[in-house]
């Protein structure tokens, strides 16, 4: 059996910001999300820099080893943008978050630094696939949080760990896929200000992919939406 992925993306800058430093890739494998941080414009070349390193391993033949790649060509990405701030002082502490996932075979590679996430939709059920690099997430670990907490915590966008130049260390696993699950990756605009359960349903009740991705981000505007907010709704199908 070969599997494809049918994805669409949607981006809005929010109801606050005035420019938009996620960036996105669709491609026949591979999907990313990257939020960037260090101000105008810093930040929109960092998350730049990384999907254009990352987009490469789309036309790639696959190997067989997704992760392994991933992490290579983020590794990549990680050298461009050190490279870009030792260029301009201006640039000091700009670095973007990352969630990708790219199709191999009948298993799904994903990859995550900092907090813009990864869900799956199987059978109904909603599960996060990746776990946040953020402080509020390390307390949560801790149990001095709840997740609940967690989202109302004035600290809950401090990210532990980005793509900035230097050190990080990327989460990474491999994920078996069917036909009929759903995947969603998205900024931390829309996981900050829209709840899980309404994630599932939005999800659950849009069959179609781009009023799928439409209607996340317009929750997100309704609910103020301070941040950016970038989703990739993408669906497992039979060739």
């Amino acid at each position: 059996m070969t599997l494809v992925v049918r994805a669409v993306a949607a981006t809005d800058q929010g109801l606050v910001r005035s420019n938009n430093e996620d960036a996105v890739f669709v491609g026949n494998r591979l999907l990313v999300v990257a939020d960037g941080m260090g101000g105008l414009p810093a930040g929109e070349l960092a998350s730049d820099i990384l999907v254009r390193a990352l987009g490469v391993v789309d036309s790639m033949p696959d190997t067989g080893e997704p992760l392994q790649d991933l992490i290579a060509a983020l590794d990549t990405a990680n050298e461009r943008i050190e490279a870009a701030i030792a260029d301009d002082d201006a640039r000091d502490g700009m670095g973007t978050t990352v969630t990708a996932l790219l199709l191999s075979g009948e298993r799904m590679a994903a990859l995550n630094v900092g907090d813009s996430r990864c869900y799956l939709i199987r059978d109904g059920e909603l599960t996060q696939i990746t776990k946040d690099d953020t402080y509020v997430q390390a307390l949560v670990d801790q149990g001095v949080l709840t997740p609940d907490d967690a989202r109302r915590h004035p600290q809950r966008a401090l990210v532990t760990q980005a793509v900035q130049g230097g050190p990080f260390r990327p989460a990474g696993r491999m994920v078996p896929v069917q036909a009929g699950d759903r995947f969603l990756l998205c900024s931390d605009g829309l996981s900050d200000y829209v709840e899980d359960r309404v994630i599932a349903e939005t999800l659950l009740a849009n069959a179609d992919r781009k009023t799928a991705a439409a209607e996340l981000v317009h929750r997100t505007l309704d609910n103020g939406a301070p941040d950016n907010v970038t989703v990739i709704v993408a669906d497992i199908a039979d060739a």
